[in-house]
C-alpha cells in the first residue's frame, strides 16, 4: 500500500487576520455621523499607532528571512514599492523603525502599546549616531515619557535640546552646514517668475519677520478699505487680496523700500528674539521665540550688529509694571509674549503677537497686572473664558 504524506501549509493572511478585516470593514461601513466623537477619534489614532508598529516589525522580519528575494526583487524596499504600491520613501522609512525598535526597548513598548506613533519614533532615530548612541539609551526612557506627555511640537523641541547635550559639536557643525547651505533663487518662467529660498533659521526669521511686519500693514489697510466698501466689519473673503496676495505683495515692497533707501542711511539693526535661560546666559534654553531651537554658537556672526534687548526669567525677578494698571504694556507686555511664545489653549498655537494678553484672575475681581497674573490668549479662546454658558434644557 503506497504511503503518501502532505505538509500542512501555513494559512493565509486573509484566514490568520480574518478577524482584524471583518473589524476594519464594520469599522468603515459605519456611518461616519457614528464615529465622529472626541472618543472615537483618540481611539482611532491609539490603534493606528499600534497597527504602524505592527507593519514595521512585520516588514523588518520580512527583510530578515528574505523571501522577497525569491521574486526577484534585490531588495525588501523594492519588492514593497512593487507589491504594496508604497512609495520608496515610505517603505525604507518602515523598514528602518522595525530594525531599530530592536535595541530601543522603551520606545518599541510605548509604540506597541499605542501610546505614541511613528513620528516620535523618526524623531528619536534622527539624533541616534555613534556619538549619542551611548547617551540615547540611557536617556531612552525621558524622551518616551516626553513623548507621551507633550504635544509633538514640544516633543520635537525636547529632542533638540537633548542632542545639544548629547552632541555640542556635532550640532555646532550641523548649524554651521545648514548656514553655508543658504540659498536663494528667482527666474523669469512662462508668465511671471519662479523661485524658492532655503534660509537657516537666524536668516530665515529676519526675513520672515519683516515680511509679516509689511503683511499684516497690507491686512490693516484692506480691512479698512473694505468697512468704508461695505459699510460694516468685513469678512476675511471680501477684502480685496488673498493672504497669498498680500504676501507676495510684501515682498515686492521690501525691494521697493529697499531700493528706495539712500546709500547712506543708517542701516537697521536685524530683530530677532532669542529666548535663553539663566546658565546659557540649571538647563539649556537657546530658541528663537517662534520655538525653532538654534546652537549658541549660530548666534555669534549677529553679535557685532545686533541690538539686544534683555529679558531674563528667574525666581522672584520680572519687569516692572504698576499692579494698578488696567492693561498690560510696554516691557512687561513683551515680557509676557516672549515667555508664552503662543495662545495658552491647550488646543492653540497662534503666536504670541497675534493675540491678547489676558488676566488669570480677571481685573474686575481684584487680579493684578503682573506677569504672574498674566496669560497670553487669541481673540476667541480669551472671549471663551467669559461668555456665559448655555441654560439648561
Amino acid at each position: 500500500m503506497e504511503q503518501s504524506t502532505s505538509a500542512t501549509a501555513t494559512p493565509s493572511a486573509d484566514v490568520r487576520f480574518a478577524k482584524l478585516r471583518e473589524g476594519i470593514t464594520e469599522f468603515i461601513e459605519t456611518h461616519p455621523s457614528l464615529r465622529c466623537d472626541g472618543e472615537t477619534i483618540t481611539f482611532l489614532h491609539h490603534e493606528m499607532n499600534r497597527l504602524q508598529y505592527g507593519v514595521s516589525t512585520s516588514e523588518a522580519e520580512f527583510e530578515q528571512w528574505g523571501e522577497w528575494g525569491s521574486e526577484g526583487a534585490k531588495t525588501a524596499t523594492a519588492w514593497i514599492d512593487t507589491t504594496c504600491h508604497v512609495p520608496k520613501k515610505v517603505a525604507r522609512a518602515e523598514l528602518r523603525r522595525g530594525r531599530a525598535l530592536a535595541t530601543f526597548p522603551v520606545l518599541a513598548e510605548a509604540w506597541k502599546n499605542g501610546e505614541i506613533g511613528a513620528d516620535h519614533v523618526d524623531a528619536v532615530l534622527r539624533v541616534k549616531r555613534p556619538v549619542t548612541e551611548e547617551a540615547l539609551w540611557r536617556d531612552e526612557a525621558t524622551l518616551v515619557d516626553a513623548a507621551r506627555t507633550l504635544k509633538f511640537a514640544e516633543f520635537c523641541t525636547v529632542v533638540d535640546y537633548w542632542e545639544q547635550h548629547a552632541d555640542q559639536d556635532g550640532t555646532e557643525e550641523a548649524a554651521m552646514a545648514r548656514q553655508a547651505a543658504r540659498d536663494v533663487y528667482l527666474f523669469p518662467s512662462v508668465g511671471g517668475y519662479l523661485g524658492k529660498m532655503n534660509l537657516d533659521p537666524i536668516g530665515g526669521a529676519i526675513v520672515a519677520n519683516e515680511l509679516q511686519r509689511i503683511e499684516e500693514e497690507f491686512f490693516e489697510a484692506d480691512a479698512a478699505e473694505a468697512k468704508e466698501r461695505l459699510g460694516r466689519d468685513p469678512r476675511p473673503d471680501e477684502l480685496r487680496r488673498t493672504p497669498a496676495q498680500r504676501r507676495a505683495d510684501a515682498l515686492i515692497e521690501m525691494a521697493v523700500r529697499s531700493a528706495s533707501t539712500p546709500a547712506d542711511a543708517q542701516r537697521p539693526v536685524p530683530l530677532f528674539s532669542v529666548v535663553v535661560d539663566y546658565p546659557t546666559l540649571a538647563g539649556r534654553i537657546c530658541q528663537l521665540d517662534e520655538g525653532s531651537v538654534v546652537t549658541p554658537g549660530s548666534l555669534l556672526r549677529w553679535m557685532d550688529e545686533a541690538t539686544f534687548e534683555r529679558i531674563v526669567f528667574a525666581p522672584k525677578k520680572r519687569a516692572e509694571c504698576s499692579v494698578t494698571s488696567r492693561f498690560f504694556t510696554g516691557a512687561t507686555r513683551r515680557v509676557i509674549e516672549v515667555r508664552d511664545r503662543q495662545c495658552q489653549h491647550e488646543f492653540c498655537d497662534l503666536p504670541a503677537h497675534k493675540c491678547q494678553m489676558d488676566h488669570i484672575v480677571p481685573f474686575s475681581q481684584g487680579g493684578l497686572t503682573e506677569q504672574e497674573n498674566a496669560q497670553v490668549l487669541c481673540g476667541r479662546h480669551n472671549r471663551m473664558r467669559y461668555e456665559r454658558p448655555p441654560p439648561d434644557g
